[in-house]
C-alpha cells in the first residue's frame, strides 16, 4: 500500500494540469481561467509534476 498515495496524487495532478492547460488555451469555456495564458503555462508544469510523482510511486512499489 506504500505507493498508492503518490500514484493517486500524481494522477490527480496530471488530470488537473491537463484541464488547466485546455482552459488556458481557450478550448474549455465557462470559467475565469478561460483564455488566461498563465494557466496554459501552469497546467503543463502541474502535469509534469504529477508524472514525476507517478514515477516515484511506481518506483517505490517495485522496490519491495
Amino acid at each position: 500500500m506504500r505507493g498508492w498515495l503518490p500514484l493517486t496524487l500524481g494522477l490527480l495532478a496530471v488530470v488537473i494540469g491537463a484541464v488547466w492547460t485546455v482552459q488556458g488555451l481557450g478550448y474549455v469555456s465557462g470559467s475565469l481561467m478561460t483564455d488566461e495564458k498563465i494557466w496554459a503555462v501552469v497546467g503543463p508544469l502541474v502535469a509534469l509534476a504529477g508524472l514525476a510523482t507517478i514515477w516515484l510511486g511506481l518506483r517505490s512499489r517495485r522496490r519491495r
